[in-house]
């Protein structure tokens, strides 16, 4: 008999061990925080057959000191997770000061175990007690109750775990020593895990705030386009979710990982990434003529205008010699007229040129008179003739669609590949190694017509194709934009209904744009995956 209910012992305790070995490996291989939370709860009440448990997390108190201090700042504990087979009551976050007053702030404090027979029947002395609003809230009894201290291997605290109510048969019964063995064995576990788990999200945050801030300094450069890269990354993720979801028609297969939704987002907020390595000047061109160029312009032309009113009064001058005061006074209201006839062709003259120096979104745009300008000659303060107009002026006022030379688009242009470049410096985990891959194409074409280079079809990954949709209606559409004025939402899904029709973005994404009203997600910022 002792030796057969020695063999049981033995095989439950190598059941039990069994089963701390698979749960530590399912702790060490989860890291998002809320699914290891329920992990760990979950575990932790199998192994003791507790009725419910609840979870809390150490955090520092926000806002408690101000960020350049230099001094830590005051810890708390968070209620994060709860779990209850007998009762279901909505769950809230909540903090909670570590002090002994409370059965988790205790076990935080001290490190201690805590193993509790009856929460509402303590012995005399100790100084926490149980916060018995759930219960009351609930209709809910708690009596056994056993608390943990998640330490990490340094002797950190972490957390606390704390079980309720112990069941066997159906009974409620106190938490035995094996229990109190094997919540802290799994504790133990569970806090190494948890501290992975936070120093994970604590690394993602930063290089969240590092992309945030790169983004930023970027478009401060040109602040006209700011918030382009987070309005792009929202629409294209919506995208993404709605071809996941899809199921059905040319988009059935398509599917996403969190990992590669995540990688669909860091490569829109960093596919303009590129532009610190374009001329600023270029970059924020905002006419067709520089500042510069264009007062230059100006000059000449009061120039022009004060040399016809010179000439005006030499003519008047000359009459009034050659034919006395009183034919003098009957040709001066011929002279008035002839003096505002040139006055006004330099005005219209001006008038044109100021009109073709305004950007348009599309090829379009009659340049006559800038030719007329051009031929027009007047002399200077020294006599030689000059023209209102210089050839590259003309040139430049005569580019057809938007303010860029072909030189300067060029030079807009490279800021694809200097995006590829600096983004392929960065050490990018196996998970999100696609990130300059997909951002470098997305003024890539599918009939091969894109930039950098001129890829087509296939070629361009469907995550690249999202992009340039959400890239060009917001190019389209934002309001931001000195050089052109933002077309209203139906006019920008017609032009990108040609451009589909002319081959150059995808047909089938393009309809999900519209169907799913994906364009309506411009200022959603999407789960940060």
């Amino acid at each position: 008999m002792i030796a057969d209910r020695s063999q049981r012992e033995l095989a439950q305790l190598t059941r039990q061990l069994e089963e701390l070995n698979r749960v530590g490996a399912a702790l060490s291989a989860e890291r998002e925080l809320p699914k290891l939370l329920e992990l760990i709860l979950t575990k932790a009440r199998e192994i003791t057959g507790a009725e419910a448990g609840s979870l809390y997390i150490v955090e520092t108190v926000p806002d408690a000191l101000p960020p350049a201090s230099g001094v830590d700042a005051p810890r708390q504990l968070r209620f994060r997770h709860a779990q209850n087979d007998a009762v279901q009551l909505p769950f809230r976050e909540a903090p909670l000061a570590i002090t002994d007053r409370s059965i988790a702030g205790h076990a935080a404090l001290t490190g201690a175990l805590l193993n509790i027979q009856d929460a509402y029947d303590l012995p005399a002395g100790v100084p926490y007690s149980l916060d018995q609003s759930f219960d009351e809230a609930a209709g809910y009894r708690t009596q056994s109750v056993l608390a943990v201290a998640m330490r990490t291997p340094k002797g950190d605290t972490v957390g606390v775990l704390q079980l309720i109510n112990a069941k066997e048969d159906g009974r409620v019964v106190p938490f035995t020593a094996q229990h109190e063995a094997l919540l802290t064995s799994l504790a133990a576990q569970a806090a190494v895990a948890l501290e992975n788990s936070l120093l994970y999200a604590a690394i993602q945050n930063l290089f969240e705030g590092f992309v945030r801030a790169s983004i930023v300094a970027i478009e401060a450069r040109d602040p006209t386009t700011s918030g382009h890269s987070f309005r792009v990354a929202n629409l294209t993720v919506a995208l993404a979710e709605a071809a996941d979801r899809s199921g059905g028609g040319p988009l059935a297969g398509v599917t996403f990982s969190r990992e590669e939704m995540r990688t669909i987002r860091y490569a829109s907020l960093l596919h303009d990434f590129g532009k610190v390595g374009v001329r600023e000047e270029v970059l924020v061109k905002a006419k067709k003529l520089y500042p510069h160029q264009l007062n230059l312009i100006h000059e000449r032309f009061k120039l022009a205008r004060r040399s016809r009113e010179v000439a005006a009064l030499q003519r008047r001058l000359d009459f009034l010699l050659a034919n006395g005061r009183e034919a003098y006074l009957q040709q001066l209201p011929q002279f008035d007229v002839e003096l505002a006839d040139g006055f006004g062709e330099l005005d219209r003259l001006l008038a044109a040129i100021l009109a073709a120096n305004e950007p348009t979104v599309l090829a379009e745009g009659s340049f006559e008179a800038l030719q007329e300008a051009a031929a027009f000659a007047f002399p200077d303060v020294d006599g030689a003739s000059r023209s209102l107009l210089q050839p590259e002026e003309v040139r430049l006022l005569s580019l057809r669609k938007g303010s860029l030379s072909e030189a300067e688009r060029v030079q807009i242009e490279s800021h694809v590949v200097h995006t590829y470049r600096f983004l392929s410096q960065i050490p990018w985990t196996r998970e999100i190694r696609a990130i300059p891959a997909i951002a470098v194409g997305h003024h890539e074409k599918l009939n091969g017509q894109g930039y950098p280079y001129r890829l087509s079809g296939a070629d361009i990954p469907i995550q690249t194709r999202m992009m340039t949709i959400s890239d060009i209606f917001d190019a389209l559409s934002a309001s931001d934009r000195p050089y052109k004025k933002a077309v209203p939402i139906e006019r920008a899904l017609q032009i990108l209904d040609f451009a589909v029709k002319d081959g150059e973005i995808d047909p089938d994404l393009f309809q999900l744009f519209v169907e799913a009203k994906v364009f309506e997600r411009w200022n959603v910022e999407p789960e940060r995956y």
